[in-house]
Parts: C-alpha cells; sequence; structure tokens
C-alpha cells in the first residue's frame, strides 16, 4: 500500500510541472475562417451490457458465516378426549305415490250424476298417452217450469304426445254428446194440450281431431292444425278447420316472431230466422279468414316490450264478399317498484271467426237458425298495475276500453206460433244473435291472498259501461260481475273450498210476431233479469292414498234466479261421492 501512494504523488508533481510551462510559452496562433458544410448531428452509441461479473479480491470483504438452525421440540401430554356427536332424528315421509289414474262418481237431488275418469300411461320414455271421459246430467225437476228441464253431457278425449330432443309432436282426437231442453216456457202461459205437443228436446254433437308439432334450433318454430264437426238433432251442422304455423328469425338483437292463421269456417241451418213466417230458407254460411302476424319482443331490465301488427283478409265465401282488416298487437310491462308494482298496457285487435259451437258453449239455449258473422274487434286498449302488497299478497287493476263492430248479443227470439218446425224452440223460449256495434268501457280489480301453504283466498269484481249503435242496451250482459273463492287444507285428511259469485241486472226484450208484420212492428215488451247471488261449497276426506270421499252442495242460498229469461235453475242442490286413485 505505501508504494502506491509513493507512485501516484510523483505522477501528480509532474503533471502540475508540464501545465506550468505550458502557460509560459504563449504564441500568436493568427485567425482562421472555418466553413460549416454539414449541420452537426450527434449520435449516441449503443450501450453494452456487461456480461460478466467483477470478481472481488479486496482482502476488506467480508465472508458470510453459515448458519444452522434446528428445533427443540418437547412432547406435551394431553388428556382431552373428544365427545362423539350424535345426529338429531328426523322423521322419514315416505315419498307420495302417483297413480296414473283416477275415476270419480258422485250422485245428488234434482237425481243429478257425475263421473269423472282419466288415466296417463308412458308408453316408453318419450311417448304418453292420455285419456278422459266426464260426464255430467240432471233429470230436472224445477219447479215453475211447462217442460222437462233435464241436460246431459258427455265427452271422450284422447291426446297422444311424442317429444324428442330436437321435435315433438302429438296428435289428439275426441266426441261430446250435450242433451239440452228449451224449457223456458213458464206454467200456465200455453194450454196443457199444446205443452204435451212441444217437442223440446236439443241434442248436440261433436267431433274434433288435431296435432301439434314442436322443432328446436329452427327457424320453424311450431304449427297447430284443429278439425271440428258440430251437428245437433235439427239436421244443422258446421266445419271448421283452423292451421296455425310459426317462425321465429334473428332480427339484430332482437327475434322476429312471425304467426300466421288460416281459419275457415262453414255450415248449413235446415231452417230460417225465427221471425220469418215459415221455416224456409235456411240459412248457408262460410267465412275463411288468412292473416299474419309479426311480431318484436324487446327486453330489458325492468322493461318488456311487444311489436306487433296483425294483418287479416276475411272473406264471405257464400255472398262473395271480402275485407282486409289491420289490427295492432302491442303490449307492454314495466317493473316500477321491483315486485310490488308492476305497470303494463296494451293495444289488441282481431277478427273473431264466431261459429255455432261457440254460441252453444255460452248459451245452450240458442235456436239452429243463427246469422252466422265474424266479429270486427276493431281495439282492445288496456293498461293496469299488478304485483304484491306483501309476500302473501298480490292485487290486480285494470283499465280497458274496447271498441267491436258486429259483436253478438244474445236476444230472445219472438214468438211465433205460426212456424210448422219440428222442434219447439219458436214459443219465446230461444234465443237469436243479435249483431250490433259496442264500445266497451271496463274496470276489474282483483286481490289474492295466500294465508299459508294451505289457505288461499281471492275476490274479484268487474264493472262494464256499454254504448251500442243502435241505443238499444248491450242485451243479455250485466254492468257488474263479481266473484270469491276460498281453498283450504286441512291438516293431511281434510280440505274444502268455496266460490261465492254475482251477476247484476241484464236486459233482454220479449216479442210476439204477427204473419204478414216487419219485424220492427212486432209487439215488444221489455224484460230486466234480475241481479243474483249465488254461493257453492265443497268438502272432502282422504280416507287412504288411493281413496277420499268428498261433498257439494249448490245454490246454498236456494235462489230460484234465472240466467236467461224463462229458465230458472235448480234450487239447493246437494252432490256426495267418492274418487279413486289407481295404476292402470
Amino acid at each position: 500500500m505505501q508504494h502506491k501512494h509513493i507512485k501516484i504523488s510523483i505522477f501528480a508533481i509532474l503533471g502540475f510541472l508540464q501545465i506550468g510551462l505550458a502557460q509560459d510559452d504563449k504564441k500568436d496562433l493568427g485567425t482562421e475562417t472555418v466553413t460549416v458544410v454539414k449541420a452537426y448531428a450527434p449520435t449516441i452509441s449503443d450501450a453494452f451490457k456487461v456480461k460478466s461479473v467483477p470478481t472481488l479480491n479486496d482482502s476488506i470483504v467480508l465472508q458470510k458465516k453459515p448458519i444452522n438452525y434446528s428445533i427443540f421440540s418437547v412432547p406435551v401430554a394431553s388428556t382431552f378426549t373428544p365427545s362423539k356427536g350424535k345426529a338429531s332424528g328426523v322423521k322419514k315421509l315416505p315419498p307420495e305415490k302417483i297413480y296414473n289414474s283416477y275415476a270419480s262418481i258422485g250422485l245428488g237431488n234434482y237425481n243429478n250424476a257425475l263421473a269423472d275418469f282419466y288415466t296417463s300411461s308412458a308408453l316408453n320414455r318419450d311417448e304418453r298417452l292420455d285419456v278422459s271421459l266426464n260426464h255430467h246430467s240432471s233429470r230436472g225437476e224445477i219447479d215453475g217450469t211447462a217442460l222437462d228441464n233435464i241436460f246431459y253431457n258427455t265427452k271422450l278425449d284422447a291426446n297422444y304426445t311424442k317429444r324428442d330432443r330436437d321435435i315433438s309432436w302429438g296428435a289428439n282426437i275426441g266426441a261430446q254428446h250435450q242433451l239440452y231442453n228449451w224449457y223456458g216456457i213458464p206454467n200456465g202461459y200455453y194450454t196443457e194440450e199444446l205443452v204435451n205437443d212441444i217437442d223440446e228436446k236439443q241434442n248436440y254433437f261433436n267431433a274434433f281431431a288435431g296435432g301439434f308439432v314442436e322443432m328446436e334450433d329452427s327457424f320453424f318454430k311450431s304449427a297447430n292444425l284443429y278439425y271440428r264437426r258440430f251437428w245437433d238433432s235439427t239436421k244443422s251442422g258446421e266445419n271448421r278447420a283452423v292451421l296455425e304455423p310459426a317462425f321465429e328469425f334473428p332480427l339484430g338483437d332482437e327475434l322476429l316472431t312471425l304467426k300466421a292463421k288460416v281459419d275457415y269456417l262453414g255450415g248449413k241451418f235446415k231452417n230460417g230466422q225465427v221471425a220469418n213466417d215459415s221455416n224456409v230458407p235456411g240459412i248457408d254460411y262460410s267465412h275463411l279468414q288468412v292473416g299474419i302476424n309479426p311480431n318484436i319482443n324487446i327486453l330489458g331490465d325492468d322493461l318488456s316490450l311487444n311489436l306487433g301488427v296483425n294483418l287479416v283478409y276475411g272473406m264471405d265465401l257464400e255472398n262473395s264478399e271480402g275485407n282486409f282488416y289491420i289490427y295492432p298487437t302491442i303490449t307492454a310491462s314495466y317493473r316500477l317498484l321491483d315486485e310490488v308494482a308492476i305497470a303494463y298496457g296494451g293495444v289488441e285487435g282481431e277478427l273473431k271467426q264466431n261459429s255455432f259451437y261457440g254460441f252453444v258453449e255460452e248459451n245452450p239455449y240458442v235456436s239452429p237458425t243463427l246469422d252466422m258473422q265474424p266479429t270486427d274487434r276493431q281495439y282492445d286498449a288496456y293498461i293496469g298495475l299488478k304485483g304484491q302488497l306483501l309476500p302473501n299478497l298480490s292485487y290486480n287493476i285494470k283499465g280497458s276500453y274496447m271498441a267491436e263492430n258486429r259483436k253478438p248479443l244474445f236476444l230472445l227470439n219472438p214468438e211465433n206460433t205460426s212456424r210448422t218446425d219440428e222442434k219447439g224452440y219458436f214459443y219465446g223460449n230461444s234465443f237469436q244473435v243479435f249483431y250490433d256495434d259496442v264500445k266497451t268501457l271496463g274496470v276489474f280489480g282483483e286481490l289474492n291472498v295466500d294465508i299459508n301453504r294451505n289457505f288461499s283466498l281471492g275476490i274479484n269484481a268487474q264493472v262494464y259501461d256499454y254504448d251500442t249503435e243502435t241505443d238499444n242496451p248491450a242485451w243479455n250482459l250485466p254492468g257488474l260481475t263479481a266473484s270469491m273463492f276460498m281453498d283450504y287444507q286441512i291438516g293431511e285428511k281434510w280440505f274444502m273450498g268455496a266460490n261465492l259469485f254475482y251477476v247484476g241486472e241484464r236486459d233482454d226484450l220479449y216479442t210476439i210476431a204477427s204473419p204478414g208484420t216487419l219485424p220492427e212492428d212486432f209487439d215488444m215488451t221489455p224484460v230486466t233479469l234480475d241481479s243474483y247471488f249465488d254461493a257453492n261449497a265443497h268438502i272432502g276426506y282422504r280416507i287412504n292414498e288411493q281413496l277420499s270421499v268428498f261433498a257439494k252442495a249448490n245454490n246454498i242460498a236456494n235462489q230460484n234466479y234465472m240466467r236467461w229469461n224463462n229458465y230458472q235453475v235448480q234450487g239447493f242442490q246437494v252432490l256426495a261421492g267418492a274418487t279413486y286413485k289407481f295404476d292402470l
């Protein structure tokens, strides 16, 4: 180290001496002009990382001493022994046995009888066959009526379905027989001799068949085909065939649904309208509707919107007439406050195909002399609010305004004793269909309460105000209806329920025909049907998992009200029976 310091000192002294000599020897170097022909462009050389790590040989570098770690383990004796846990016992309930068939039968006063049978069999994993048979009949025996008032209704239906991964299809076939009497003649109105000559029985027969197909992962989604043959004992009848295919196409982020419909209705009534002096000529009718209904469904977090239009071309084939109709199909719902308040509304319209079968379903006492026309429902606009105020309390309120052209209203046929028809429906005891242009303002409200899983209660009411083009009342339509229902499961064995309904006043017109007189000049008497209230209840007991017994009570208040003019209903009715479930 000492020799290194000596060498450094000698080099320093020599450096200072040289600098001093250079300063003493100054010479005049003169001037020189320098011309710059290129701008100065400095560059930076690439830096190269030193790849080798230098080694230190300095004696002052300290060397790290290795440190060895070790653990001093001392065993600890423990006398703790955990106790074994024991699961609390849970009472196991045996799984409920599900049977694929049941049969029910009941008998009551007025010689009422009902019978039901149903079976559902899985032919294999993908195929199923369902068969049902329903029967309800009564011998009537209503006081105050001059004619028999029995009725009979039996229906047989069979359905076959096959469901695969990509396609499902099925078919159904069935038949129905109904028997009703035109018994709407009060005692003492006609002589006993005339009453005994009246054939008041009417039989309806119904045969139907149909099928459907549904596809997955295809623009063709489904198709429904339906055919019905309906006829009666007066040699009147009709045919109806309906085809409804549906398609889906992607449209941007939304989905376009395209529904089509072909609806044919054709039939014939052997006899002419009751207001005519004679029963000839008969009435022929034939209507065809072809329609298409494109819809776009837009879904958001709280909004659901469906935008569509219904385009229909309706043809009266019997009179070689046709019209084109355009209807809106717009519906929307918006979640205002989670499940508490959901606003909804819409504007919809349709060309409704009226039929003999449909009228009989509403009023079995119509005469087989009806004028058949479709109803032009221009629009049905509605807005409402629904939701759940409490977890077990839901509500729904709605206001609506509907405009309909050729709305069918049931009106009493004239009393026309000059007729010579085989069946006795021309004594003021049957109904015709009167078409009127009607605008309807309606308000609807309902409440549903599920007190617990075994008890539910509901109530609803509807108020209507009608405005007709002819300034007549809306024949046989009530201005107020209300109903209430209740279901209660009492333990594992007992169950019961009840329903009550109220129907307000209705207007009708009693007319007496005169030979050679126009219908508008007939003698007419306005009729107002009183409002009525009906209460019904049932109770049942399960003897075991297969057998149960029940009892039903109808018209508990024993009111002899009239649903239709001069058509009193049965009074207090009691019916009891049993239901048996089994495998078939």
